[in-house]
């Protein structure tokens, strides 16, 4: 096994599928301070609470437009992954980027995850556990079709290798 940068990247849908979760909570982030100074100045008018927590949601809502716009782009250009007959390698991260191989030996489950809004663009996760403190890797931002052709492919390696995945 050559340690190696994995080649594949992640399905293009990945953006938007990352953008809109980004959107959401987003939004979630600087609607409850805006909602709190709507009901806070309809009940005491003259406290300066309602001053606040608008200038919480607007404290808020510049960071989180940023992260919106620049962390799918970034993901997307950083985002690596690969399966070989002898292992599973993954790259992954925004700030802090996390390279990880798994010996196709230590696979102990693959498993995919396809939430409501991964199901609206079409993809998929797919999550390798190990038997490793590290914790599972996760390819996440796949086509649902190619996650489970994937996860196939991953099953039958991984009982086809010796070993007792511990």
């Amino acid at each position: 096994m050559r340690l190696r940068p994995p080649r594949n990247r992640v399905d293009r849908r990945a953006i938007a599928y990352w953008t809109s979760r980004g959107l959401l909570v987003s939004a979630v982030a600087v609607t409850v301070p805006a909602v709190a100074a709507v009901v806070v100045g309809g009940l005491t008018p003259t406290s300066g609470w309602a001053d606040w927590l608008w200038g919480l949601a607007a404290l808020v809502a510049l960071p989180a437009l940023a992260v919106t716009l620049v962390m799918p782009q970034w993901r997307y250009r950083v985002h690596r992954w690969e399966t070989t007959d002898d292992a599973v390698y993954t790259l992954a991260g925004w700030l802090w980027q996390e390279w990880r191989v798994a010996p196709m030996s230590r696979i102990q489950t693959v498993d995919t995850q396809r939430g409501p809004l991964q199901r609206l663009f079409g993809l998929s996760t797919v999550t390798v556990t190990t038997a490793s403190a590290a914790g599972a890797l996760s390819i996440d931002g796949l086509d649902a079709e190619r996650a489970a052709a994937v996860a196939e492919r991953l099953t039958e390696v991984t009982q086809a290798t010796e070993g007792d995945a511990t």
